[in-house]
Parts: C-alpha cells; sequence; structure tokens
C-alpha cells in the first residue's frame, strides 16, 4: 500500500489553504495520508489539518518561524526518514518551490513541480503530469519507483480536502539546529496581494492603453469589492506591481468568475486562469485569441464598460 506524505504550507502561523489540495492530490494515489505540520506551535493548526483522507498527522515543533528555511529543511528530512513515504507531496507555491529543491538535494530526491496530475504506472514508479504550452502539451515526468519522489501539485487543478476527518496526531521530536537567521521584521511590499483564493478576479491586458486606465481600473474593482488581476505587459510597464499578474510566470488562478478586460490572451496568460470556472472577455478586437477560451464573450470597448461598471459601486 502506497503512502503519502503531505508538507503542510505554513505562513504567519497560519496554515494555507493550498495545503488542502495537496492533500486531495496525495488521496488520489491511494493508501495512508500522513501530513506533516513544522511550526512553532504546530498543535494549534491540528484542527484545521484534520482533513477528510488524512489518516496520521505528525508534528514538529521549531523555535524559528515558519520562514526559517533551515530549520523546516531539518524537520522535513527528519519526517521522511520518520515516515518512510513513496511520495512526498506539496502544494505548488513561491515558497515550496525553493523548499523542495533544498530537501530534493539534501535528500537526494527528484523533485517535480506545478504538477496538474499524480499517479503511479505499471512498474510502480511516480508520474507527474505537467501542462505546457498553455495546455496545448502535456508531459509525463517518471521519478523512479526505487526511491521517493517529490511532487509539487498546482492549486488550482485540486479541489481542497474538505474538513472533518479524524486522523491519529503524534509529535516527532527532532534536533534542531540553531539558526543563522534571525527574523526581524516582516515587511510586506505595496499592493501585495494573493490571487490564489480569489473568488472574483477582474483582470486588466495591454487594452487599456495608459497607466492612467489601469489605475482607474483597479478603483473601479477595489469599489466592487473584487480582486485586481493583470496580464504580464502590465507589470512589465510598472503600472500594477507582479503580485498581481496571472499567468506562466505569475499566479495560477481558478476563480468562480474570470473578466477580462482588453487582455488578447497569449499562451503564458491563458495558462495562468484557463481553468476558472467563468471566463468572461472583454476587448474591442474580436479576433482576440481569448474569446475562443470564454463563457462569455463582449466585443466592447473597455473604457466604457469599465466606466458603467464604476457607476456600479
Amino acid at each position: 500500500m502506497t503512502r503519502s506524505l503531505v508538507l503542510a504550507e505554513v505562513v504567519d502561523g497560519v496554515l494555507a489553504p493550498v495545503t488542502a489540495q495537496a492533500v486531495t492530490a496525495a488521496v488520489s494515489l491511494g493508501g495512508e495520508v500522513i501530513l506533516a505540520l513544522v511550526a512553532q506551535d504546530p498543535q494549534a493548526l491540528v484542527p484545521d489539518a484534520s482533513l477528510t483522507g488524512v489518516t496520521e498527522i505528525v508534528t514538529v515543533t521549531v523555535p524559528g518561524s515558519d520562514r526559517d528555511h533551515e530549520q523546516s529543511l531539518a524537520a522535513a528530512a527528519a519526517l521522511v526518514a520518520d515516515v518512510q513515504p513513496d511520495q512526498v507531496i506539496a502544494g505548488f507555491t513561491i515558497r515550496s518551490s525553493a523548499f523542495a529543491a533544498a530537501l530534493g538535494h539534501v535528500l537526494d530526491l527528484g523533485v517535480i513541480t506545478d504538477a496538474i496530475a499524480v499517479y503511479r504506472d505499471d512498474s510502480q514508479n511516480l508520474v507527474a503530469t505537467r501542462s505546457i504550452y498553455a495546455g496545448r502539451v502535456l508531459a509525463h515526468v517518471v521519478i523512479d519507483g526505487s526511491r521517493p519522489g517529490i511532487a509539487l501539485v498546482r492549486p488550482s487543478v485540486w479541489e481542497p480536502a474538505e474538513p472533518g476527518g479524524s486522523p491519529v496526531v503524534r509529535a516527532l521530536t527532532v534536533e534542531i539546529p540553531s539558526s543563522r537567521v534571525r527574523s526581524i521584521e516582516l515587511v510586506r511590499p505595496s499592493g501585495d496581494v494573493d490571487l490564489s483564493n480569489a473568488d472574483v478576479i477582474f483582470s486588466i491586458g495591454r487594452g487599456a492603453g495608459s497607466q492612467e486606465s489601469v489605475a482607474n481600473f483597479a478603483q473601479m474593482a477595489a469599489a466592487l469589492g473584487v480582486a485586481v488581476g493583470a496580464s504580464r505587459p502590465i507589470v512589465d510597464a510598472g503600472w500594477l506591481p507582479a503580485a498581481h499578474q496571472v499567468g506562466q510566470t505569475g499566479s495560477t488562478v481558478k476563480p468562480r468568475l474570470y473578466v477580462a478586460f482588453g487582455i488578447s490572451g497569449a499562451l503564458h496568460h491563458l495558462a495562468g486562469m484557463q481553468n476558472s470556472h467563468t471566463i468572461v472577455v472583454v476587448n474591442s478586437d474580436r479576433n482576440a485569441p481569448l474569446f475562443n477560451n470564454a463563457n462569455i464573450g463582449a466585443v466592447e470597448d473597455i473604457h466604457d464598460v469599465i466606466e458603467q461598471l464604476a457607476l456600479l459601486a
């Protein structure tokens, strides 16, 4: 029977939503699902971590903050040695990407990132499917089954595991090295946002034409209480911070509603939002490729539409 070790992502002492999605991916592999909680107070996270499908929770207490990479790495290595998993699963985030690379190096394990599916083949090798070229090509990446593999799963693909599980909980004592890093202050960048959990996203593209139009758009979206996304040209121009970028080199999102204003639909943007439940495209160019992925399309001047929406706020 296969055994998955899910590394929970803890941000500022809170269990990140991506953890529940990683649990769903692990459950899809069958067998045991062990969820690892590494934090200053992991016991406080147990209620939120008791998700359906989790058979056991293993806690490790570390003295430093969840941003202490060195201490978390030592804890994760000890967890792999203790649990002896067939695979290690975590959500694919900026933080986990760096962490998984370091863990793979320390333990000499293969790492696959941005997986949209994970399974075991007939030879019991771990296989992860990756979507490339905006979903036009699927790559199946194989890690030899003789050793555990690390797979980081794309959050927008997996539904979060539901609360209400009743896993066994145990504490693992790990000798944590003294950290060479001291966290003094957390300074968040101006305009910092997290689009990954947004329910409604309004995104602006090159069709805005000017920084002033983008500012008006952001003001309208804020008044309506929706998240603001952007295509890469808007971020490259410096008109919105990088945290707003949706696409292959930005955030991958799966909102209930995604409305694209003046976005033509380049492959790298499509890769980040194509799994949205409902896609609405507003563009004056009726030949914009993104219309091919729209549930609803409107060939209109985006400035007129933005002005009308602002009146509703």
